[in-house]
């Protein structure tokens, strides 16, 4: 038993003794099927927060030889599966935190450090099978493998750490690569090795070290969806244990979507929120927005236009096969969008191959970095969206016509309408303070067509509901007629609250006032107790 070299089970007992505690371990039976297969390189890529430490302490807590792990799993969704008992505890496990090396090393080379430590842990264990004089680890355990046929769990934590926290030395990094690649690679002592990071792993220029492993990214998560973060299913039971409000949770945590599951909520989030009993932002209680405000200035074309539409419930294509996956070698603004859905900043939708802001918590980071940022254009639109949003809720069309003119002037030199889909991306941002206390939903299906823009109310609120539809060179007459036509208030069936019709037209032409609006208020036509 050691530090890297078979580890004990504390701190997976610590998880499974909190208050909180989701039970994950049907990645254990994933794993296990990858054992000794061409699928035991493993490379797991999510954003801080999402339960990466986690997943490694339980799979050292399973493998590892150095512990006996029977009774901690009881209860736990693995204990029920047939390959349970037959590799519990029955494999050497090497757990390699890279953060702490690259921290602990300093001057001294990080891989020459790292090889030093754990060689001293293999010596206590395995050192009458490798001559003193080895210093490299792979020599070692090809040593150890040859005489006895060992083999070994490499589990390993902040993979990427020398990519993001060293990205000005590429030297540095071809050589850890390098590291890896001869520690791992094609050698029949590794029985599995599961890698955690941030980012993926497959590019690195033309240096490609590490090419063996199957990737599970924020882009693709294939059959590990259910292990990112917490499900519907799991959310809904902690928001009945803790009498939090699950709309709410919601609007705040999830967003975050796969091909399968297509809500996925930030753990560390929704478990600050149960355990505090409160709805607020987590997320910058583990980063500053400093880290986002690099990102949004950087200067690519189209990138920023991107960012505004997003903010404005809208989507953006992205295509994420041209990143690097590393936090330097930028070349267009794909690149940048890529990364940031890495982060967590942004979610994605692989099929329709969209990046989007996945939720309050985001969004408020999000204003926290362009608050300090060159977005003051932007800055004055959200502000002025309390007053705005009042006028609508007030039903007073011709300040809301002036508050959007004033609010196309701000946004123009970044945004600029030339359609329906612009339009909705820029009322929806004009909108911003209306996400305190409701969903908006973009292209909502509804009646005989989709309805431009609705806004729904959290339970909680006891406001209106509002549909929204565009005019681009049209009236705002038309606007309304089209929602009364097409029947978009079927859309709220099931909602017994007051709803709120919003008509919004662009005119280019008029030059002084080319916004105008009507407002109407009705009942649904399908009223239902909730």
């Amino acid at each position: 038993m050691g530090i890297y070299l078979n580890p004990k089970n504390r701190g997976f007992q610590e998880a499974v003794n909190s208050q909180i505690y989701v039970d994950k371990t049907g990645l254990i039976e994933h794993t296990n099927a990858c054992l000794n297969t061409k699928q035991k390189y493993i490379c797991v890529s999510r954003p801080r927060r999402f339960g990466k430490s986690m997943a490694l302490e339980m799979l050292a807590a399973y493998y590892s030889r150095g512990c006996d792990s029977k009774d901690l799993f009881r209860g736990l969704t693995i204990r029920k599966k047939k390959t349970f008992r037959k590799y519990l505890n029955q494999y050497d496990v090497i757990y390699l935190n890279m953060q702490h090396f690259l921290i602990r090393a300093k001057a001294q080379r990080m891989t020459a450090y790292l090889e030093q430590v754990v060689l001293e842990e293999l010596r206590e264990t395995y050192g009458e099978l490798f001559s003193e004089g080895i210093v490299i680890l792979a020599e070692a355990l090809e040593k150890i493998y040859a005489k006895t046929d060992q083999q070994f769990i490499f589990l390993i934590d902040e993979w990427d750490c020398v990519m993001r926290e060293r990205q000005e030395s590429e030297a540095l990094q071809r050589q850890y690569l390098d590291f890896l690649r001869s520690l791992l690679k094609d050698q029949p002592y590794v029985a599995l090795a599961y890698a955690t990071g941030i980012l993926p792993v497959k590019k690195y220029g033309q240096h490609s070290a590490l090419n063996m492993f199957w990737e599970y990214s924020m882009t693709d998560q294939h059959d590990l969806e259910a292990y990112t973060g917490f499900t519907e299913d799991e959310v809904q039971a902690l928001c009945q244990k803790y009498e939090m409000d699950y709309a709410e949770t919601g609007s705040w945590y999830d967003g975050y979507r796969f091909r399968k599951f297509q809500h996925i909520y930030n753990p560390r989030s929704v478990v600050s929120a149960m355990v505090l009993r409160n709805f607020s932002s987590y997320w910058t209680s583990t980063e500053t927005y400093d880290a986002l405000k690099v990102y949004i200035e950087m200067d690519f074309d189209g990138l920023r236009d991107d960012i505004v539409q997003m903010l404005g419930g809208g989507r953006v294509k992205v295509n994420t096969l041209s990143f690097q996956n590393d936090m330097q070698n930028f070349k267009v603004k794909d690149d940048v969008l890529t990364l940031l859905i890495h982060l967590g900043y942004l979610g994605y939708d692989a099929e329709a191959q969209e990046a989007f802001v996945p939720n309050k918590e985001i969004i408020m980071e999000f204003e926290n970095a362009m608050s300090v940022g060159g977005w003051p254009d932007v800055m004055r639109v959200l502000k002025a969206s309390e007053t705005l949003w009042a006028d609508t809720l007030a039903g007073n069309a011709k300040c809301v016509a002036e508050a959007l003119d004033r609010a196309h002037t701000e946004v123009a030199s970044i945004l600029t309408y030339n359609d329906e889909n612009s339009l909705g991306c820029a009322i929806g941002l004009a909108y911003y303070s209306a996400r305190k206390d409701y969903k908006l939903i973009r292209e909502l299906p509804a009646g005989k067509g989709f309805a431009d823009v609705v806004f729904l109310p959290l339970p909680h609120t006891d406001k209106p509901a509002i549909i929204v539809e565009l005019k681009y060179d049209g009236t705002a007459d038309a606007a309304i007629q089209q929602i009364k036509d097409r029947q978009y208030v079927q859309a709220l069936e099931g909602y017994s609250g007051e709803v709120l019709l919003v008509g919004i037209s662009y005119n280019r032409d008029d030059k002084d006032k080319p916004h105008s609006c009507v407002i109407e208020k009705c009942e649904p036509l399908f009223p239902l107790e909730l």
